[in-house]
């Protein structure tokens, strides 16, 4: 649709089902559709994100904005995300500057964000745009987090990150780089240095399924691969990844365009349980890979080199278990079979890495513990997005940030 098109599509609803139930950063949806002046309609989403034109292309719309739509009760649901990244886009060709809304008691104060990924970058624009100097830590030589060192640039255009890097760090943010909490940096030496510090720092180390022979060489973790880019030879290679969400995807995707010659995606429930975005298993069926749904993990097997060769699987069939909403896979028996494969490459999830935060109180998950002030154990160090166990996508991840930016704010103020 044409952008037109699209205003005229839009109900304007009063309730907002799309803003309030369906998008987790709370964007205005039908105000900055309806907005023709594209200015206007960027300052509009500028108030809730500072990342459109990178949320309108990757957010799994079908689940969150434009699934709580009223239009796809009885047809298509208006297309948000669409709409959202070409505001996004323009807002960038046309070098529309993050509306600011400085705050004079807030000038004086410094702030710093421990990692440089949506929640960080989020936070950090929405604590500067109010006047607060910023200074951002990011372990790599380069900012976005998961946006530059995990997602693939066929899924999102590397010069639209930069751009809206760019367009935050001109705010007045400082970067400093090559800085690795727990390493060349210390929590307890930033902290004296600043008036608050915001910890964002994601959990990337990939999770185990703990099945045997997941210590052979051939078996890789996604999400390392995804940010290292270190991949091993694939060509000519049978690789299996493990898992259904939008990590799997990247990475088969990724894999399969390295030189795989066949590529699995094996799921342990149905395709309609899987939680990766629609488009992305669409994507990834036309590239030519192959899914195995029902189908569980027993064991990964090697040669005499410890090199993985060999892959026992299993069928499942899912069952309702009392008090549980989603249907639980249960191996079915006698229904193993071996798979012959190269490589096994788990995505089944993240974790943070124990020894970056060893510092700070866990909860019983593993992540960092915060109170309702997103206030960690460690005196006025704050901490959110996927280190806190958010919900691992770029968007709630971005409100994290913002709500953490908030809640900095106010604890400054009483500093005033």
């Amino acid at each position: 649709m044409r952008e037109d098109e699209i205003r005229d599509y839009c109900l304007n609803c009063k309730n907002k089902p799309c803003s309030n139930n369906g998008c987790p950063l709370n964007n205005d949806i039908p105000t900055f559709i309806h907005e023709e002046d594209l200015k206007k309609a960027y300052e509009i989403l500028s108030e809730t994100t500072v990342l459109p034109a990178i949320c309108g292309k990757i957010c799994p719309h079908k689940k969150q904005c434009e699934g709580s739509c009223i239009r796809g009760i009885k047809g298509n649901s208006v297309p948000i995300g669409e709409m959202e990244e070409y505001i996004g886009k323009k807002s960038i060709e046309n070098n529309y500057k993050i509306p600011i809304n400085i705050d004079e008691n807030l000038k004086d104060k410094k702030v710093a964000v421990i990692g440089g990924g949506p929640a960080g970058l989020t936070c950090s624009a929405f604590l500067a745009r109010k006047g607060v100097k910023v200074t951002i830590y990011e372990k790599f030589e380069k900012l976005g987090g998961i946006l530059t060192h995990g997602i693939p640039d066929f899924r999102l255009d590397k010069n639209v990150i930069n751009s809206t890097i760019k367009k935050i760090l001109d705010l007045g943010i400082e970067v400093k780089y090559n800085q690795v909490l727990g390493k060349n940096l210390n929590v307890e030496d930033i902290k004296n240095k600043y008036d608050a510090v915001f910890v964002s720092i994601g959990a990337n180390i990939p999770t185990k399924m703990n099945i045997e022979g997941e210590n052979l060489k051939g078996v890789f973790g996604g999400n390392t691969l995804l940010e290292t880019e270190n991949h091993p030879n694939y060509k000519g290679k049978k690789v299996a990844v493990i898992g259904g969400g939008n990590v799997a995807m990247d990475t088969c995707r990724t894999v399969k365009r390295l030189g795989a010659e066949e590529v699995y995606v094996i799921y342990r429930r149905g395709e309609e349980q899987m939680p990766a975005e629609r488009k992305e298993i669409e994507d990834a069926k036309n590239e030519g890979i192959k899914f195995l749904f029902q189908t569980n993990i027993l064991k990964i097997m090697g040669n005499d080199e410890n090199v993985v060769n060999k892959m026992e699987c299993i069928k499942t069939e899912l069952i309702q278990k009392e008090g549980e909403t989603r249907l639980s896979p249960v191996n079915i028996e006698n229904s193993n079979y071996l798979m012959d494969i190269d490589y096994v490459i788990m995505t089944v999830g993240s974790k943070p890495e124990e020894d970056t935060i060893k510092n700070f109180e866990k909860n019983k998950y593993g992540y960092i513990n915060i109170d309702e002030n997103m206030e960690t154990s460690i005196e006025k160090v704050f901490a959110g997005g996927d280190i806190v166990g958010e919900k691992q996508t770029v968007a709630f991840a971005a409100r994290s940030g913002r709500n953490a930016s908030e809640k900095i704010i106010q604890f400054l103020g009483k500093n005033y």
